[in-house]
């Protein structure tokens, strides 16, 4: 079954539980995936221009980044992981990006990143800006991460975004991978299983190549 939707603070909550215990060594790495309830989250340099124009209550976190939105039809995935000496908060996000890259390159999606700017990206396209499919915001504390990853899956789930200015980037969109495979598009759950081994193999920390164009 897909992840029920899940409210934003009693999960924070949970991974906050969670780091302190792996943080500790008393427990191993934990990987959370949820589909959250409609809720806007802003990491600390959010500015007032920024959040929503509605109105719309936003929940302030302990994360890096600007505002962004959760909601149905997205996969987040919230890593909890201790890092070994020599990687640092960019480094793992660099391996979060290509955990997506190549489960995105499986549905046909050609993603990649875009210089100066966090997440995973399709090229532009004609009229179609470079859009984000998948935005990502981390906080390292103690060695262990807190925060993750957020992959639009459903159309539905980009909707919103209309109403903020999505992590400070006003000049290019937001997508799903239902906007760009519209015929197969895969479910939740399938998305959950398949990008799991490649978050595993990734944060086992061994050598990689960075794929997707711009790497």
């Amino acid at each position: 079954m897909p992840p029920a939707l899940s409210d934003y603070t009693e999960t924070w909550d949970l991974q906050r539980r969670l780091h302190a215990q792996v943080a500790a060594g008393e427990l191993g790495p934990q990987l959370l995936f949820v589909q959250h309830a409609p809720v806007y989250t802003a990491g600390h340099r959010t500015t007032p221009e920024q959040r929503p124009t509605d109105g719309t209550p936003v929940v302030d976190v302990d994360r890096g980044g600007l505002i962004t939105y959760h909601g149905p039809g997205q996969l987040v995935g919230y890593p909890i992981v201790p890092l070994p000496d020599k990687v640092g908060p960019l480094a793992y996000v660099r391996r979060l990006e290509e955990a997506i890259i190549r489960t995105l390159a499986g549905y046909g999606i050609d993603g990649g990143r875009v210089e100066g700017r966090t997440g995973v990206w399709l090229r532009q396209e004609g009229f179609r800006p470079e859009r984000k499919i998948a935005a990502i915001g981390v906080r390292v504390s103690r060695r262990t991460t807190l925060h993750g990853f957020a992959l639009n899956v459903s159309a539905a789930s980009a909707g919103p975004f209309a109403d903020i200015i999505p992590c400070g980037i006003s000049d290019a969109g937001v997508t799903s991978i239902e906007a760009e495979v519209p015929v197969g598009v895969p479910t939740l759950e399938a998305v959950m299983d398949d990008i799991t081994p490649h978050v595993a193999e990734l944060l086992s920390w061994t050598p990689f190549v960075q794929s997707g164009w711009g790497r």
